[in-house]
């Protein structure tokens, strides 16, 4: 490796939003970034898809290339920075470099979430880092919190909002009254959500966010496949209306809980208490609250995405490992090698809102009821609203077992008085 005074050389793969604003942020913070590290940053070679496309931030085009062997070859390079995005080539570069003893940065959640302990295994033989600070949160600091501040504590429980896609839709429905397609317009006009939005309403970009949380809170490997995942396509303006009447938000939540007999880790939409601060988080902000054993209850918050607080995180991760690349690793994140122990969302403890449209006539309380009871449900609210043909039930349980709820839920669904349940939201409280 280089000695002090001498440029750390940086490989950086993608240059798209949060690449070029990495390449405006070495040059614009050097002198800032030569303290922290212990010597100067210099960005070497770039690979790119094609170098005449647009970027947020120009770019040094005598750097750029879209030939990968010569990049990933290069001998000079100390650190390579990932942002090419998806799964397989990532990977496949990502193992290139590190098998030749090359450190590696990425903001690639779908790569540490399906991967991460063949990574780590593999920095381990050859004696690299691996760093990921931005692959959940943006620029908001939490994977090292997670890692080193909270390394003597026991953390019981993650919940937040981690995907600003999910979280500006709602909050536009909420505050606007927009149906969930006129707010997803909105949100695709203001470049919030991709043309095909699916990673982020289905749910999948919170619950490879939320693996990885689980990941390095809980000490144990957590993959995106395992994590409960439901997306915010059904949540209605009028759900949205019924939950501030009985003093509730609607968040899409990722919800992680460490228990005696495995992890629940689960992403879908959840009313949460108006007093609660993760019902005013707005806009496309993230914030995740972490509960310790000792330390008790902890928020970060700030931008989710975003090329300049992405790219400031990313930095951050390059700084550590430039900082320390003369000495070994600090950090091996021997809890990749354990497989966890994740319950099934069957044995999810939850309330749950349920909107039910039904025959307007006497008795049906009764029969809802009966059902209800025979699957141990309890009722902690119940409001009738509407007449006639439109004759709504909309109640909120007591804390009951995901298993127990469905069983209801279909038993109810084949009662000749109910004519349809157009929402089921799950209920978050302490």
């Amino acid at each position: 490796m280089a000695d002090s005074g001498e440029h750390a050389n940086i490989g950086l793969l993608g240059c798209g939003t949060i690449g070029s604003g990495v390449f405006h942020l070495v040059g614009k913070n050097e002198r800032l970034l030569t303290m922290a590290a212990g010597r100067p940053l210099r960005i070497s070679r770039i690979l790119v898809k094609q170098i005449d496309e647009p970027r947020p931030f120009p770019v040094d085009r005598s750097l750029l290339t879209t030939d990968a062997t010569a990049v990933l070859q290069d001998p000079g390079i100390d650190v390579f920075i990932e942002l090419i995005g998806g799964i397989e080539q990532a990977r496949s570069f990502a193992l290139d470099v590190l098998g030749r003893g090359k450190h590696l940065v990425t903001a690639n959640k779908e790569l540490i979430a399906c991967h991460g302990r063949e990574l780590m295994e593999e920095a381990a033989r050859s004696g690299s880092q691996v760093r990921f600070e931005a692959s959940v949160g943006g620029g908001i600091p939490l994977i090292r919190p997670l890692e080193e501040s909270l390394g003597g504590d026991r953390v019981q429980k993650i919940m937040g909002i981690v995907n600003g896609t999910t979280n500006y839709i709602l909050t536009r429905m909420s505050d606007e009254g927009s149906t969930y397609a006129e707010a997803l317009a909105g949100a695709q006009e203001l470049g919030f959500a991709e043309a095909d939005p699916g990673a982020d309403v289905e749910g999948a970009d919170a619950a490879s966010k939320l693996a990885i949380l689980c990941s390095i809170a809980f000490n144990t490997g957590v993959t995106d496949t395992q994590v409960y995942r439901e997306g915010i396509q059904g949540v209605r303006p009028e759900d949205l209306e019924n939950a501030r009447e009985m003093g509730y938000a609607i968040k899409l939540l990722a919800v992680a809980i460490s228990e005696d007999d495995g992890i629940s880790a689960r992403v879908h939409p959840t009313m949460i208490p108006l007093e609660h601060p993760l019902a005013s988080v707005s806009g496309n902000f993230n914030a995740i609250f972490v509960t310790g054993e000792s330390v008790g209850d902890l928020m970060f918050y700030g931008q989710g995405a975003g090329s300049l607080p992405t790219a400031t995180a990313v930095l951050g991760d390059v700084v550590n490992i430039v900082r320390n690349m003369d000495r070994p690793p600090t950090s091996r994140r021997s809890y990749w090698s354990r497989a966890a122990n994740v319950k099934s969302i069957d044995d999810a403890l939850t309330r749950f809102y349920m909107v039910l449209r039904v025959l307007d006539r006497p008795g049906v309380l009764a029969q809802i009821a009966g059902v209800f009871g025979d699957n141990q449900v309890s009722l902690e609210s119940v409001v009738q609203k509407g007449f006639g043909d439109n004759a709504q039930i909309v109640m909120i349980t007591h804390q009951v077992t995901e298993r127990n709820f469905q069983e209801a839920r279909k038993r109810l669904e084949s009662l000749d008085v109910v004519l349809e349940i157009p929402s089921v939201i799950r209920v978050e409280s302490e």
